[in-house]
């Protein structure tokens, strides 16, 4: 039993020296087992082969005593290691398993799906344009011609000041290209080609050549890094309510209902909820969707932003009197 013991305890060491490269009973590396190239200069690859690994043989043993993950999921659970053994921050783990997410995600899984695309039509008055660009506080648009399937090409908000200074320019001159994806593009593959073209807003398109919706940088990167704020997000603002230019207000899903019943006037209940979002969720029977419209005491609530299931944004106005509204007025006057 024991000289089997001695025979399999030599046996492991002869694979592991043969592993990091040294032969028993020798000091140095164990090069008689290789023969040299056919052609070419004699030595040659061996040579490459030494000066290109530069570990040394404590790390060569540890390698093979310890070899690294074998799969994404392990990789996940040496993630989480690390951080419980604060080697990393909460926040890197969280980017790290992001990177490894998206290597497997697709434009359709994170694109705005098509219904809820905001579109800009080629022949609205200016007016009209700059208004939407108002309302929804995007930077960039598709335009289209005729029906929402024809995209003619992506409009720049900032562009519209040159419609302003010069209004004999015609709408087309100002479009830039639109770029086309399918719903099976790699997000990694996506993410390289909008930083090396310099475009941060795509048209993903189905398997038959339709509009299936539109994927943005900030999309992609979201996958990554959480959640972006948006240009309207101010994290030291004291108020979640804001005027527009059109004579609406700007209003945070996240703004207490009695804020919103000071500025508007209006008498929301405010002991079920505490939020506004959360009482507009609650009329609808479900998480809001951008540009989804409701009426709730009074007042009329557009969904401009929704990020991570909740209504980020919403747009406030008060309908005119005449106007029929929705029995879920009736809450709160």
């Amino acid at each position: 039993m024991g000289a089997a013991n001695s025979l399999s305890s030599r046996v492991d060491c002869q694979e592991l020296f043969g592993a990091i490269g040294y032969s028993r009973g020798s000091s140095t590396p164990d090069t008689a087992t290789v023969s040299d190239p056919q052609t070419g200069r004699p030595g040659r690859s061996h040579r490459a082969s030494a000066e290109g690994d530069k570990r040394t043989l404590f790390e060569r043993l540890v390698e093979f005593l310890s070899p690294g993950p074998d799969s994404r999921a392990q990789m996940i659970e040496n993630f989480a290691e690390a951080e419980h053994r604060s080697l990393i921050e909460p926040e890197s783990r969280a980017m790290l398993e992001g990177v490894l997410r998206m290597a497997d995600m697709t434009a359709g899984d994170v694109m705005v799906a098509a219904p809820r695309m905001d579109l800009l039509a080629i022949d609205a008055p200016y007016d009209e344009l700059l208004a939407a660009v108002i309302g929804t506080g995007h930077s960039r648009f598709p335009v289209y011609e005729g029906q929402r399937e024809n995209i003619l090409g992506t409009l720049m908000a900032k562009d519209l000041l040159k419609l302003q200074r010069a209004p004999e320019l015609n709408l087309r001159t100002l479009l830039r290209p639109a770029v086309f994806v399918p719903e099976s593009k790699n997000l990694n593959e996506l993410l390289r080609e909008f930083r090396s073209n310099r475009n941060h807003l795509a048209i993903v398109i189905d398997e038959f050549g339709n509009t299936a919706g539109l994927i943005t940088i900030e999309d992609v990167l979201e996958e990554i890094v959480g959640e972006i704020e948006d240009e309207f997000d101010d994290a030291d603002a004291e108020t979640g309510v804001y005027a527009l230019a059109d004579g609406s207000m700007r209003v945070a899903g996240n703004a207490s209902i009695a804020e919103v019943n000071h500025a508007f006037g209006v008498t929301l209940p405010e002991d079920a909820f505490d939020t506004i979002g959360g009482i507009v969720s609650h009329e609808l029977g479900h998480v809001p969707r951008r540009g989804e419209v409701t009426r709730l005491g009074g007042l009329q609530f557009a969904v401009m932003l929704t990020r991570g299931g909740a209504v980020r944004w919403f747009k406030v106005t008060r309908p005119a009197p005449d106007s029929v509204q929705p029995a879920s007025d009736e809450l709160g006057g």
